[in-house]
């Protein structure tokens, strides 16, 4: 059954649920390759009127992917719990707009809720929010994670410690890795996107950072970011893997272009889990995402980019992860064309994430040939901060050199922490304290003469 709606004189039809969910979102470059996008302002707005009046049991009765062809789909319905929703379960997405906002609705009740909302509810509402809503629905959820630390707590901000080198060369890994340290990075974890899937050279790297790790006592986990089925074979090889990383889609053909499907990853968590090497907790799966990967594998099967991201989040949510990443700007823009579109993303990534109850972080990051430049990084950095955003990327000068794209360097979030009086994950900050990095109030000090940090530095 379709829908309509008049603005004016002009009256529009939306074929379904996926079209109608597709108009009404924010006018961003991707779905307009798509031929999805409102060809006007004025039908999306009556694509918005339309949703707004949408009862949320609508997303219950009507699959944007059919449940028979698509194994997320599956996963959402099937893992739907009722209970949760029945709080919601009268409102149409306008009302838990309103729901959403109102100060009754804390942060326990947030929580309590999170598994009662579909992906496709969270990415509905988000579509009738402003920015400001956005950030304080966020605001107000909490979602804390541990396995040598603890992260998502109030007052904190954590960082992945990004020391990528463009050939695996372990001192450049090892000195981008020490410059992080010093500035008070690597609390989320210490991740390397390796040049290429050689597995030595990705053991060399496991090990590499373990032994550092080990040395000198660092409360961190560490990860590299190598395809899912690397990492089970570096653990069959007795290396010393702490976080298994993968990148997931919301269709099951976008996870079929990435090489996994869901019982792939259930045998990772496992084999991760057999090691045994959390001390903190058990959340060890790291998932990163990024609006705009269905399409570029010709696997969006109609639906909008924003909607089909928010499906990954009913993927990641079924695995406990440590960390959830929306590399917002990283495909490019054909998919995000610049500033106000990849702000706009990261914030719509963010709440829903949230809201769905993942620890989500964001690499802030933009490629060279987007209209898009470090001021719009700092306004988006800022807001996520002020929304809570669990954790950001550290990388060295905010230029990876491996990967070649701008994101966040060390400086930036010191910034943040210094201006929304953030402070490291515990166990970290304490670590960076005794070490002689950090006072007792967690702000840098300056490097120290005989200081070990400085010392294995000067080495390299």
């Amino acid at each position: 059954m379709g829908f309509s709606a008049s603005v004016g004189v002009q009256r529009f039809a939306f074929e379904d649920l996926r079209a109608l969910l597709a108009k009404a979102g924010p006018a961003r470059s991707g779905d307009a390759l798509a031929g999805l996008a409102a060809n006007s302002e004025a039908e999306r707005m009556a694509a918005r009127m339309v949703l707004a009046d949408l009862p949320l049991r609508r997303f219950l009765d009507e699959a944007v992917i059919p449940y028979e062809l698509d194994e997320v789909t599956r996963l959402i319905l099937d893992s739907h719990d009722e209970s949760a929703f029945a709080a919601i379960s009268s409102l149409t997405v306008g009302q838990l707009r309103e729901h959403l906002l109102c100060d009754e609705t804390d942060t326990a009740a947030l929580r309590r809720l999170a598994s009662g909302i579909t992906p496709e509810m969270a990415a509905a509402v988000s579509k009738l929010m402003r920015n400001q809503d956005l950030i304080l629905v966020a605001a107000k959820c909490k979602v804390v994670t541990s396995f040598r630390n603890t992260l998502g707590l109030p007052g904190r901000l954590a960082v992945r410690l990004q020391p990528n080198h463009p050939t695996d060369d372990p001192k450049g890994v090892a000195a981008s890795m020490l410059d992080g340290l010093m500035y008070g990075c690597g609390d989320a974890v210490i991740g390397i996107n390796p040049a290429s899937d050689n597995l030595p050279a990705i053991i060399a790297m496991l090990q590499l950072v373990d032994d550092f790790r080990t040395r000198y006592a660092v409360p961190t986990q560490s990860c590299v970011l190598t395809h899912v089925t690397n990492s089970l074979r570096a653990i069959d090889g007795g290396a010393p893997v702490d976080l298994v990383f993968q990148s997931i889609g919301g269709s099951e053909k976008t996870n079929e272009s990435f090489g996994i499907d869901l019982a792939l990853l259930r045998e990772a968590q496992a084999a991760a889990r057999s090691l045994g090497r959390g001390t903190a907790g058990e959340n060890l799966m790291y998932f990163e995402t990024g609006q705009g990967s269905a399409l570029s594998a010709n696997a969006h099967g109609g639906v909008d980019q924003q909607t089909l991201e928010v499906r990954a989040y009913a993927v990641a949510r079924a695995f406990e992860p440590l960390l959830v990443n929306s590399v917002v700007g990283f495909i490019g823009p054909e998919y995000l064309y610049d500033g106000k579109q990849i702000i706009r993303a990261g914030l719509e990534d963010h709440f829903c994430g949230k809201l769905l109850g993942l620890p989500m972080g964001c690499d802030i990051c933009y490629t060279n040939h987007a209209e898009a430049d470090q001021d719009d990084m700092d306004n988006l950095l800022t807001l996520l901060g002020v929304a809570g955003v669990n954790f950001v990327m550290g990388v060295p000068g905010a230029d990876d050199v491996m990967l070649n794209y701008q994101s966040t360097s060390f400086h930036d979030a010191a910034y943040l922490r210094r201006v929304l009086g953030k402070r490291c994950a515990p166990e970290f900050e304490a670590w960076l304290i005794d070490s002689g990095i950090a006072d007792t109030d967690g702000k840098l000090l300056p490097p120290a003469p005989g200081q070990p940090l400085l010392q294995l530095a000067a080495s390299l």
